[in-house]
């Protein structure tokens, strides 16, 4: 079976953006400051990353306040789901295909 590029998601060929879709999927939310931690990123490098995926439909954003403090939430949209099970399957398909 030849495995088509066709089946890739540009959108996830960036280390950072597979992390956070991974964390995305795995939770029901994520805010800002967690993910920052979790991924060892910087504010700048997260938040662009971060409004790509948003672009492409894959995340939505929630914004509101704990108290005074802005507190921005992501979570991973249905079609952002969908799309990153699919990018996963067709890397497991490279690798089942690369055995000998």
């Amino acid at each position: 079976m030849k495995i088509s590029l066709e089946q890739f998601d540009k959108a996830f060929e960036n280390r950072l953006r597979l992390q956070i879709m991974s964390v995305l999927v795995a939770n029901e939310s994520y805010d800002f400051n967690s993910l920052k931690e979790l991924l060892a990123a910087t504010d700048g490098n997260l938040a662009s990353h971060l409004k790509a995926l948003e672009k492409e439909d894959y995340i939505t954003v929630k914004k509101s306040f704990i108290g005074r403090k802005p507190n921005t939430q992501y979570v991973a949209s249905q079609s952002g789901r969908e799309a990153f099970i699919k990018h996963l399957e067709a890397l497991e398909n490279l690798i089942k295909n690369q055995k000998t």
